[in-house]
């Protein structure tokens, strides 16, 4: 069969495609190759620019053209030649030396990947494609998820809510601080992985630049590989095997795997506040919510967000946990685990758009959450003892306790015939009335 999205294996590429196809320019067989070329043409630049030789105007031309518009038709010419030299970065060097060829500059092909083993090209084309993605796919996505987030939390700021601690009626809260939780804790991980840095490997077959000091002795080529490196965004590790050490990129992975733990945690609680039926769905006409139940409206974009978010994490696992690990100066189980650091960004993607899905069919239900605040009274006996214990009153929690604890129903008049029956002052109980399940929601900081 032709692959297509009803043939294709992996849900990233079939069902969901729509949601995460922007990620082919970076993770594609096509990206890849085209990164490669990124690497292999800036260093041929770079080498002229440091006086090695002078690319003729037609050669430099063809070059940048290269660069700036890269085809999916020129990928699979180099994937022609990789069909023959069953070496993909080698087919690359070759692709280059033709484009030489063809542009009058036939006698510099053998500075076309000078001194270099395939992993500098790799080391630096992967990391390069990686950072690319993350500035200009996943963290806008992310952000505008959060601002999405506390849009919501804005709009709802005022709304008081029953929290639950243990499953049980907790002291309440509102609806948009509860949002606000997840903003915050969106916001601190992307500073933590913002200040995790871009790092390539670049400095030939064990990372001596054998070759290249031996063919010229008398230059820097630790200052001009940390130049090189720098020019493309990238920081140069200084002491590498054949391989980068990956451990800057698994932190980026940890990152992301706690961002989607951040993520998963919202789904969850969005998915409870529903069985709560305290918020409502939009419903679109022609969507079915159940095969056989005709009156459901299930919530299945937080079900999607929670199950992706799921894959992507055990994938983000195993790449944090394999690619710092190789034997030696290098073993080749880091190449095709590369090859797919784009999966779990993709489910990743997945669930952010189902997520920014299910938060925009919300309403909120307040008749819903107003009977719940008000079916649960118990839950200012917290303000009531607190505030007899700022009076010096004797043993208060105790009593509320006693009032309270286990009771079939403890409603409002219940909670004032306690206060009525107190040994204090009117006014102190004038204030102990005040208090209510909708009121009694704290102080919280501004946003």
């Amino acid at each position: 069969m032709q692959l297509s999205s009803l043939t294709a294996v992996s849900a990233v590429d079939g069902r969901y495609r729509k949601q995460s196809e922007q990620l082919d320019a970076y993770f594609s067989e096509y990206g890849l190759i085209k990164y490669r070329i990124e690497v292999e043409v800036q260093y041929l630049f770079f080498l002229e620019k440091k006086k090695f030789f002078k690319l003729p105007l037609k050669a430099k031309k063809a070059l940048k053209q290269l660069l700036e518009g890269f085809t999916v038709e020129q990928a699979q010419a180099i994937k022609d030649i990789e069909a023959t030299t069953n070496h993909d970065v080698k087919a690359v060097e070759y692709f280059l030396k033709n484009i030489l060829q063809d542009n009058e500059a036939g006698e510099l092909t053998e500075w076309v990947h000078f001194g270099l083993t395939s992993q500098d090209i790799n080391n630096s084309a992967v990391p390069l494609s990686w950072k690319n993605a993350l500035e200009l796919e996943y963290l806008p996505t992310l952000l505008n998820l959060a601002g999405h987030l506390k849009q919501l939390a804005t709009e709802w700021k005022d709304i008081p809510l029953l929290a639950h601690t243990h499953g049980q009626p907790a002291s309440p809260t509102t609806l948009g601080k509860e949002f606000m939780v997840f903003v915050e804790r969106i916001n601190n991980q992307v500073e933590q992985l913002l200040h995790i840095p871009y790092t390539a490997k670049f400095g030939g077959a064990t990372g001596n630049f054998n070759a290249h000091h031996v063919a010229f002795p008398k230059n820097d080529w630790i200052k001009w590989g940390n130049e090189f490196i720098g020019s493309l965004g990238l920081q140069r590790q200084q002491f590498t095997t054949q391989i980068e050490h990956y451990d800057n990129l698994a932190a980026h992975f940890d990152a992301i795997k706690r961002i989607n733990n951040i993520l998963l945690d919202l789904s969850r609680d969005v998915w409870t506040y529903i069985a709560f039926e305290y918020f409502k769905q939009k419903t679109k006409k022609g969507e079915v919510g159940s095969s056989t139940m005709p009156h459901k409206v299930n919530p299945i974009d937080f079900e999607n967000a929670e199950g992706n978010l799921g894959i992507a994490n055990a994938l983000l696992e195993h790449l944090s946990a394999k690619l710092p690990v190789s034997r030696l100066q290098r073993d080749l189980t880091d190449s095709t685990v590369l090859r797919n650091i784009g999966v779990p960004l993709g489910h990743t993607f997945i669930a952010i758009k189902s997520l920014e899905k299910g938060l925009g069919k919300l309403v909120v239900n307040n008749a819903k959450i107003n009977a719940d605040l008000e079916d649960n009274w118990p839950v200012v006996t917290e303000a009531i003892q607190t505030i007899l214990r700022r009076e010096k009153f004797p043993n208060p929690y105790e009593a509320l306790k006693e009032l309270s604890r286990g009771k079939d129903k403890i409603d409002k008049a219940a909670i004032h015939q306690f206060i009525d029956g107190l040994n204090i002052t009117a006014t102190l109980k004038k204030e102990l009335k005040k208090i209510t399940p909708q009121n009694y929601t704290g102080v919280i900081a501004k946003f």
